[in-house]
């Protein structure tokens, strides 16, 4: 099993009061998809094949992470990065505090190290391009890898989603990344595809959570967050903490089987739709596997809802 790597940076300061200051792409964990040029899964058939090495989060994104981005680019929330349910909804993790052009955003009391939600994609696409651009409070968010031209959710012409630009450094991940970094086995261009990205073919076992929201679990096993098993926060079910719930992929990324189900970006094209991946800790266990995505509207934003980012690997120095 692929140790919690850089865990602490993907979770730090989950009860934070105050604004954290921007966090580069490289103190993101991150895992390297290699077996370049794999064989493509047959059952189901047709996804999975990747010519390229690249990287995936090694977690989905939390609201620590998505509240140090909106403190940076967000005072005046001109593009709707944020959705008030995340301050409303007790499974959100965000609070905002001021009045337009001096916004202040806040994770909520443990909810820093959970994924976030309530994120459409054009919001994970405005979170590559920030990085894209530098990930200071300076940088943009409307080009890099996506061309997004001031438009907000739900506003872009016919509701469509842009392609990813050639050369982009951090974008939504393919269909085919997505579902390789899950399912693929590893070690070689002809391993076959587990069922479930817990390195499985059988459903994973839905976890239970402690008082502050970490998976039972911990991060081994054939356990996921799903079926709304994990109560805590005086829900029944809820979200848990990243890396937590049972054990990784065979490249060692956790929860692409439950907590939320994650935007992707299809076949790389722009599109009225978007793919959508995972399952999440509301439903039952078929959307977990790989027999079982599906797409949506882009601007879509829900407590189901989150995403984790995709990047080329960087030259060696």
């Amino acid at each position: 099993m692929a140790p919690l790597l850089g865990l602490a940076a993907a979770t730090a300061c989950s009860d934070a009061s105050s604004p954290a200051g921007p966090v580069p792409a490289e103190s993101i964990a991150w895992v390297t998809v290699g077996d370049l040029r794999n064989a493509v899964d047959t059952d189901p058939a047709g996804l999975g094949a990747v010519a390229t090495s690249f990287r995936i989060m090694t977690y989905e994104f939390t609201n620590q992470q998505y509240a140090d981005v909106l403190n940076a680019v967000a005072k005046t929330d001109r593009y709707a990065l944020y959705n008030a349910t995340m301050g409303t909804d007790a499974r959100g993790g965000i609070t905002r505090s001021g009045v337009d052009g001096s916004y202040v955003y806040a994770v909520k009391r443990n909810m820093g190290d959970k994924p976030v939600n309530y994120v459409s994609w054009f919001d994970a696409a405005r979170v590559a391009n920030w990085y894209t651009n530098g990930a200071t409070s300076t940088s943009g968010t409307e080009t890099g890898a996506y061309t997004l031209g001031g438009a907000t959710s739900g506003t872009a012409p016919s509701g469509a989603a842009p392609a990813v630009n050639p050369g982009a450094t951090y974008h939504l991940p393919t269909a085919d990344q997505w579902y390789k970094a899950a399912y693929y086995k590893g070690g070689s261009i002809n391993a076959g595809y587990w069922d479930f990205a817990t390195q499985s073919n059988t459903a994973p076992t839905a976890v239970t959570a402690g008082a502050t929201g970490k998976g039972a679990a911990g991060g081994a096993g054939n356990y996921a967050t799903w079926n709304a098993t994990a109560s805590w926060n005086l829900q029944a079910g809820n979200l848990t903490t990243v890396g937590t719930s049972g054990g990784p992929s065979a490249y060692g990324a956790f929860d692409m089987s439950g907590n939320v189900s994650e935007w992707n970006d299809r076949n790389g094209t722009a599109g009225a739709q978007r793919g959508v991946r995972g399952g999440c800790w509301a439903h039952g266990a078929s959307p977990l596997s790989a027999a079982d995505g599906f797409v949506d509207v882009p601007a879509t934003e829900n407590s189901f809802r989150g995403f984790r980012l995709a990047s080329a690997v960087p030259a060696p120095r």
